[in-house]
């Protein structure tokens, strides 16, 4: 969205501003492309055990004219990513902005710890939001650089679509429809691989360092190779990628949640998603055959990656082809690790933000 559009978005609020608030109206700003899920219906489930408030669900990039009166009356605006319009929205005393962001934790460097430009108006979006949510005190100061807000917004109350993990789930009837969909045998044990996006393009071609033969003729009997793709990863592969092995790509399922709920094993490399999977205590590895180049050459991270990250590091097939036939998974590092992320896990994240917010 450019910066013509964010101040045209601001010229058009301001024509609400004097609208009354209702302190009944919740509004959403989802992302574009997205569905409603995760962090905010997470909230708006919670909302509804409440009484009776109404809802609104609002694009970011799709905002109408009639989009902006529902947002200046409404009591809640709650978001999940960078909004960038709201540097120039005011909203009234009474209205409460939330960030609650999609990602646990802190891993890899983001925002105005990286990209300096960007701490103008980042200052301006933060100067426009109540609270920015986060999962543990041990991390506000990443996210004060981050964001550019200062410490006192931050609110350390948990991820509330982390309430997922503490639901009555039916896991075999999960992997049984995983298999059935994806005609793979329940014997079978998952082992799910979500190599993250480099911004050096040579690195993105999983297939270029990991040897599928080997792979397969050494673990397949005992396990699946479940392989989620970033979109942009994804890109690269016009046919049909699950031709080139015994393994199944699972890029396009819904729930990333549900996968790693099924799943014995992750591999991975640079991704957040350590920090989630790692609420479930089990075993990861970490896939890194590009390690001195990614340390060299990319954002960096808020910790020393090789001391910290809770499981192995690999560099080449053979090393993570003998970690999971050999069971070396260090499961004692990944206590510690989400010890330093999050400061509750127990279900109740989307409780205690509600629970802040009407106090």
């Amino acid at each position: 969205m450019s910066y013509l559009k964010h101040k045209l978005y601001a010229s058009l609020f301001k024509l609400f501003r004097f609208t009354k608030v209702n302190e009944k109206r919740v509004s959403f700003i989802i992302d574009s492309g997205e569905s409603f899920k995760g962090n905010l219906n997470y909230i708006k489930k919670e909302f509804e055990r409440r009484g009776d408030y109404e809802f609104h669900f609002f694009y970011k990039d799709k905002l109408s004219f009639g989009s902006f009166k529902k947002l200046a009356s409404s009591k809640f605006i709650f978001l999940n990513d960078n909004f960038f319009p709201l540097a120039f929205m005011n909203f009234k005393e009474e209205s409460v902005i939330v960030q609650l962001w999609h990602a646990p934790g802190a891993s890899k460097k983001f925002g105005g710890s990286v990209d300096i430009e960007s701490r103008d108006i980042l200052r301006r979006i933060s100067q426009n939001t109540d609270y920015l949510v986060v999962t543990s005190k041990k991390i506000k100061k990443h996210y004060s650089e981050a964001f550019q807000i200062p410490e006192s917004k931050i609110k350390a109350l948990g991820l509330p679509r982390m309430d997922y993990y503490f639901e009555n789930h039916d896991l075999n009837k999960l992997k049984a429809d995983f298999c059935q969909k994806y005609g793979v045998s329940q014997d079978r044990k998952i082992i799910l691989y979500a190599p993250t996006f480099r911004d050096e393009e040579k690195y993105n071609n999983v297939f270029d360092y990991l040897d599928l033969d080997r792979f397969n003729e050494a673990l397949s009997d005992e396990y699946v190779l479940a392989l989620r793709l970033h979109p942009k990863i994804r890109d690269f592969y016009q046919d049909d990628i699950s031709s080139k092995g015994k393994y199944v790509d699972v890029s396009g399922f819904e729930s990333e949640q549900e996968l790693m709920l099924i799943s014995d094993i992750l591999i991975t490399d640079y991704s957040s998603i350590m920090i989630e999977y790692g609420v479930l205590n089990r075993p990861i590895l970490f896939f890194t055959y590009d390690l001195d180049s990614y340390l060299s050459n990319e954002r960096g991270f808020y910790y020393d990656f090789e001391t910290t990250v809770p499981g192995p590091i690999v560099k080449t097939s053979d090393e993570l082809i003998s970690a999971i036939a050999n069971g070396e998974f260090d499961k004692s590092k990944i206590s510690d690790f989400i010890m330093t992320q999050f400061d509750e896990i127990d279900g109740q994240s989307s409780k205690r933000v509600v629970d802040y917010l009407l106090k």
